[in-house]
This record gives structure tokens, C-alpha cells and sequence, in this order.
């Protein structure tokens, strides 16, 4: 690695820590809607066992969910969003 880049890459990650003890504020945010489970289940008609095969995550998980026990992060987050934006997507498979 050169030094231009090195260098970049050191005053990036002092941003960054500056961001995470809320010395500084990021210059973007990104929001992922917060999905409803059992209403994009509902989309579908499926049970609970077909929808969570089709996501390929267990019925357990689905149902903490669905009554608010747990929150879907990450990936599930997002593959959720998809699912109610575009059924069919999800469908395809």
C-alpha cells in the first residue's frame, strides 16, 4: 500500500471513531424500514411453516417476529423489505 493511500485510510478510520463516540456526525445515514413479518406473511397466504421455508429460516424465528419477541436484522431486514415491495421476486423462487 503507498502512502496516499495509507494515509486516507488513517484519517478515514479517526472519522470514524470520532462518529462512534459522537464527536462528529456522519455525512450520511441510511434507514432500512422496519418490516412487518406477519403482514408481508399475510401478502402471501401462506402459514407460518410455508413462509419460513420459503425464507429458509426456522418457525421459531419467524414467530418471535411476528410477536415481538426478536426484530429481523441485517440480511432478513432487508429480504423482507424486498418481499413486500416485490412479491413476485420473492415468489420466484
Amino acid at each position: 500500500m503507498d502512502d496516499k493511500l495509507f494515509d486516507e485510510l488513517l484519517v478515514s478510520t479517526q472519522e470514524a471513531k470520532e462518529i462512534l463516540d459522537k464527536k462528529k456526525t456522519p455525512n450520511r445515514v441510511f434507514y432500512i424500514d422496519e418490516p412487518n413479518a406477519k403482514d408481508i406473511r399475510s401478502k402471501f397466504n401462506l402459514t407460518q411453516n410455508e413462509f419460513a421455508n420459503l425464507l429458509n429460516i426456522s418457525v421459531s424465528t419467524l414467530r418471535n417476529w411476528e410477536q415481538g419477541r426478536r426484530r429481523p436484522e441485517g440480511s432478513a431486514r432487508v429480504l423482507l423489505n424486498i418481499a413486500n415491495s416485490n412479491p413476485e421476486v420473492l415468489m420466484a423462487l
